[in-house]
């Protein structure tokens, strides 16, 4: 992409607050029978980047053009808020703000916020180094604050404004718990000064008072962050791809959302239970994630409005969410706090079709996608289906001998997104080189031949994808796991040079 329509579309801002969410006849979930697309699910982390993490900068303009170019639709990320403890996406300090660290330098430099010597930088090309991008990037967003409080780009003073006053709901608390979280070091909130943690109303005055120079700087980083995501969303339906975000069905326990809201969860402060799954196909021990579960009671007195504004929040940048862990929908699994695995959980009930009423009520639509996988009970198919939102379907898991696989391609409902693999997975390659030589055969006897090697296995995924009927089929770039630990870190860098362009395109418009 030239960089002077790039620059264009940096400069063509608006003020950064969401948009009121569409729900244009034929082009969301539920999809119509005769609907056909593709897409790729690659998170803007994994976009190339010479300051160490991929951003909304020139590469992601690049990325929509090259799905433009291939003939796709869709380009479906991660979640993007702010992340907490092993970088992980599903772990954010807040449910409503963006991550700092995927602000564009480039647009800064643009926006005459940044000089282009403030961004020189040497990082991996192919890995993000988080102990090195975030003070990087951190030190980057605080030349661009005193510039801004100095007088530089004076214009953009009523949108900011505009911004902190339609966003007060969710920012302020935000921004109050950012800067206390760098005033204590990073320590979890629980470990903060007992007022504080309890909310009384002269500790957290004092609070602002001592922090306002900070609170003020987190305010202005989400408004950046949410002004170039809107830039990206804009240019990207110019150029006839949509966008898919993804909602993480729990909040984190160390987050704005509970701190400032504890009555929305089990218990007050220190939960009585966390969420996990038990034993599955990733853990024979099951999952604990650790995170408070919700108390559904409290969220419906209140009509679910705290779910629902979040929920509304998202769909200002995207035009379709993956709900993560939909199943929690109706019942998600909960384990005693303490517990050392999640083997002595028990399924709880969740709110069901009244939360998802709720919803087409205030929006008018459900423009989802449900993260339907794991252990999938008849409670949850029947939600699904009771609201027609398009289930998840994928590949890697199809080819244990059994033809009544719900992901083998001929069971497909139309009304499916299918993907070669998702964010849980290992990468097509790697997935195929630890198949046992049984689902091997049932995936060469699938495809009607023989496999070469491993390299074939993703085309081939691909093609069984294109080739179904589902209604949007999807291929991803895959996540990396850090060293002996079970966090994940969104690590790959994607370098689309050395992948080879034509072949990448030629491969894309398969699907065309």
């Amino acid at each position: 992409m030239p960089n002077t329509v790039v620059k264009n579309a940096l400069r063509s801002s608006g003020s950064g607050s969401p948009m009121s969410a569409s729900c244009e006849a034929g082009t969301l979930p539920p999809f119509p029978s005769e609907y056909r697309s593709s897409g790729m699910l690659l998170h803007v982390t994994s976009l190339p980047s010479p300051h160490g993490i991929g951003d909304l900068g020139p590469s992601a303009f690049s990325w929509v053009d090259r799905l433009h170019h291939s003939g796709q639709g869709w380009w479906q990320a991660l979640p993007l808020g702010p992340t907490g403890y092993g970088n992980s996406p599903y772990q954010s300090v807040s449910s409503f703000a963006g991550n700092g660290l995927l602000i564009s330098p480039e647009a800064l430099t643009s926006d005459g916020l940044l000089n282009m010597s403030d961004c020189a930088s040497q990082f991996p090309s192919d890995l993000v180094d988080y102990d090195s991008v975030i003070p990087f990037k951190e030190r980057l967003l605080e030349k661009a604050w005193k510039r801004f409080t100095s007088g530089e780009r004076s214009d953009l003073l009523p949108a900011y404004e505009e911004f902190c006053a339609t966003q007060e709901t969710w920012l302020e608390d935000y921004a109050l718990f950012r800067a206390l979280k760098n005033k204590f070091n990073g320590s979890y909130y629980l470990e903060w000064p007992e007022d504080l943690i309890q909310r009384k109303p002269a500790a957290l005055a004092k609070a602002r008072s001592e922090l306002a120079r900070e609170i003020d700087r987190f305010r202005f980083e989400q408004f950046l962050l949410l002004r170039q995501a809107d830039q990206v969303k804009e240019y990207a339906h110019a150029k006839g791809v949509r966008l898919i975000g993804d909602l993480p069905f729990f909040v984190s326990p160390d987050s704005s959302d509970v701190w400032a809201n504890p009555e929305l969860l089990d218990e007050r402060r220190r939960p009585r239970f966390i969420a996990g799954v038990p034993p599955d196909y990733f853990s024979a021990a099951g999952q604990l994630w650790g995170n408070p579960v919700y108390n559904w009671d409290a969220l419906r007195s209140t009509g679910y409005r705290s779910r629902i504004d979040r929920i509304r929040t998202l769909l200002g940048h995207v035009d379709v969410i993956r709900l993560d862990h939909f199943r929690g929908f109706a019942a998600a699994w909960h384990v005693a706090a303490g517990a050392k695995t999640a083997r002595s959980g028990e399924w709880v009930p969740g709110p069901g079709a009244s939360f998802l009423q709720a919803i087409q009520k205030e929006l008018g639509c459900l423009p989802f996608i449900a993260e339907d996988l794991g252990i999938i009970t008849a409670d949850v198919a029947l939600l699904r289906d009771q609201f027609q939102v398009p289930g998840t379907r994928v590949l890697q898991f199809a080819f244990d001998g059994h033809a009544d696989n719900p992901y083998l391609p001929h069971n497909f409902v139309s009304n499916t997104v299918a993907y070669t693999g998702t964010h849980d997975n290992p990468p097509t390659r790697e997935w195929y080189e630890q198949l046992p030589d049984s689902q091997k055969e049932t995936l060469s006897s699938y495809l009607k031949r023989q496999l070469k090697n491993s390299a074939e296995a993703a085309p081939a995924l691909v093609e069984l994808a294109w080739s179904s009927r589902c209604a949007v089929a999807g291929c991803f770039r895959p996540r990396r796991w850090k060293p002996n630990e079970r966090t994940w870190s969104c690590g790959w860098k994607l370098a689309l040079e050395r992948h080879g362009g034509d072949a990448v395109d030629s491969r894309f418009r398969m699907a065309a």
